[in-house]
């Protein structure tokens, strides 16, 4: 497991950021969900992951699987496969 995740920003435009992370085993510390401004989308390209979101149960998520995060919605990635890397496609926007 590397020390982090690799975030590559693809595009970025007023309102709309796209970018491509590289997960090998990371995942959000329990103590500290993240709680965006904005709306998030992801779709899992590669890997698998599963997630937990506030209010909602835990989901498994494989290549294909996407799901939108609204803002403020608390959540954290509870586990990323390493080996083959987890690929994801984030587009937050407003």
């Amino acid at each position: 497991m590397s020390d982090g995740e690799v975030f590559t920003q693809l595009l970025a435009r007023p309102g709309c950021r796209i970018e491509r992370i590289v997960s090998t085993g990371q995942a959000t510390p329990v103590d500290d969900p993240y709680d965006q401004p904005h709306d998030e989308w992801i779709m899992l390209l590669e890997g698998a992951a599963n997630l937990w979101i506030e209010d909602e149960d835990e989901s498994a998520l494989s290549p294909g699987d996407h799901l939108l995060i609204p803002a403020h919605r608390r959540h954290r990635v509870t586990w990323t496969q390493a080996d083959p890397p987890t690929v994801w496609l984030a587009i937050h926007f407003e």
